[in-house]
């Protein structure tokens, strides 16, 4: 079952009145990134270049030619690489695109990432936790960050975070961009508002991953929406496409099974009663 954003709101209102150590938590030394977040930019994993092929990624060769498959398949009408088509999470660093806003809850030892798309909650822990001997694998994968205060006035102004144990399938953008298939992939951030506007905010993402052959970092930005008006976004309730087996089929406004691609064939009905 999936939950409004607020309710987490509600939830960590509930924690702040009944633990102890949430009366001494002086949000004041925190940045403030009350509000929406929403991207600044193209949805393009790196926005300053264009999709696909594009984008440049340093991909090994093999790696490359996945994503060459995959921007051949999406000319034809397919979805390639791309797994958010049947309302998959977009994992991570996909989901720091922030197609729908983003919002931030900061609190002593973890700083949330609430995603109004499927209602995910992303856990950045700031108690200075090691990294667990399992490393759990997800989507979202498993985040340990720390607040930093760079300028030496006493607040904190940037909020490192590393991100590990993400797991397949997950890939950068919708052009289907991927990751190699050993999950070792390492998400790090540098999260800061920017010096010269408050409504702004900067996330500079490097992943360090097998499928490239150096790292490779960008920076996306995001506005801030103080007002804005958090909903519930279940991808299943409109989504119009129909996987069978391996193929994705389209349906139609009249209920009807189309193809997506040029010469598609037909799904397999050899268990139904054929129309003579």
């Amino acid at each position: 079952m999936l939950y409004r954003s607020s309710i987490l709101v509600v939830a960590l209102a509930a924690l702040c009145a009944t633990t102890p150590l949430a009366w001494s938590f002086d949000d004041a030394t925190y940045p403030d990134l009350n509000g929406a977040w929403f991207r600044l930019g193209s949805g393009n994993y790196d926005p300053s270049k264009p999709a696909g092929l594009g984008q440049q990624a340093p991909f090994t060769p093999e790696y490359q030619k996945i994503l060459s498959e995959s921007v051949a398949d999406q000319s034809k009408g397919g979805q390639g690489e791309n797994p958010g088509y049947h309302c998959a999470s977009h994992g991570m660093p996909r989901v720091m695109i922030a197609n729908v806003p983003i919002q931030f809850l900061i609190m002593p030892e973890t700083t949330y990432v609430v995603l109004e798309r499927l209602s995910q909650v992303r856990h950045i822990y700031t108690d200075g936790r090691n990294w667990p001997a399992a490393l759990p694998h997800a989507p979202l994968g498993y985040s340990i960050g720390r607040w930093i205060d760079e300028d030496g006035d006493g607040k904190y102004d940037v909020l490192e975070a590393e991100t590990r144990g993400l797991k397949n399938p997950h890939v950068y953008d919708s052009s289907g961009m991927p990751f190699h298939s050993d999950e070792g992939a390492i998400v790090r951030e540098r999260i800061h508002l920017d010096k010269t506007s408050p409504n702004v905010l900067r996330n500079d993402i490097t992943t360090v991953d097998s499928a490239l052959t150096r790292p490779w970092t960008i920076t996306r930005s995001y506005r801030r929406v103080r007002d804005y008006a958090w909903s519930e976004y279940t991808c299943a309730l409109d989504n119009q496409h129909v996987i069978i087996g391996k193929d994705d089929y389209f349906m139609s406004a009249e209920g009807l099974l189309m193809p997506v691609r040029k010469d598609q064939p037909p799904p397999d009905l050899r268990n139904f009663n054929q129309a003579r």
